[in-house]
């Protein structure tokens, strides 16, 4: 992991926690080019924007599948701060962007706020989808910064 790679992860996680302030869902996420340049950011805004599909790696992979060619997308990365749900991942694959780094696990979310969640495994649905994307993550460092956004807070209050 590059150094540039915990520095995408820290500024997810600081979209995140604005997210969380504004009263959404803390998640952020990062889209970065193949030659490191940074794209495009996004928070989660279901709740400020009334739409159960505002979570910021569908935004970014729809962002990418509207500007961006196909080798770019393969070349690009998406930092997030949680591990994409089924609708994220599933939009991920769509959009072919070549690489996912995320800092906190579906699981790890789920022994944090005492809801089971989607357990899902990105890694391992990409895998069987024989989706072409690099998965990088969790990322321990990072875990309690994560940890804390999510302590407390009730995950279905979004939606």
């Amino acid at each position: 992991m590059a150094s540039t790679d915990v520095e995408h992860l820290r500024r997810c996680v600081a979209l995140a926690e604005r997210a969380g302030k504004q009263g959404d869902q803390p998640f952020g996420s990062v889209l970065v080019a193949g030659d490191g340049e940074v794209l495009q950011e996004a928070s989660n805004t279901v709740r400020t924007d009334a739409d159960i599909t505002a979570h910021p790696e569908l935004k970014l992979a729809r962002w990418a599948a509207r500007h961006l060619g196909a080798r770019e997308r393969s070349a690009a990365t998406m930092f997030t701060s949680g591990e994409h749900c089924p609708m994220c991942a599933t939009a991920h694959a769509y959009a072919g962007i070549g690489r996912l780094v995320f800092a906190f696990s579906s699981e790890q979310l789920a022994a944090t706020t005492g809801r089971p969640g989607w357990q899902l495994s990105v890694r391992d649905l990409f895998e069987r989808g024989g989706v072409p994307t690099v998965v990088e993550g969790p990322f321990p460092a990072l875990a309690d910064a994560c940890r804390a956004l999510h302590v407390g807070r009730d995950p279905s209050a979004e939606t």
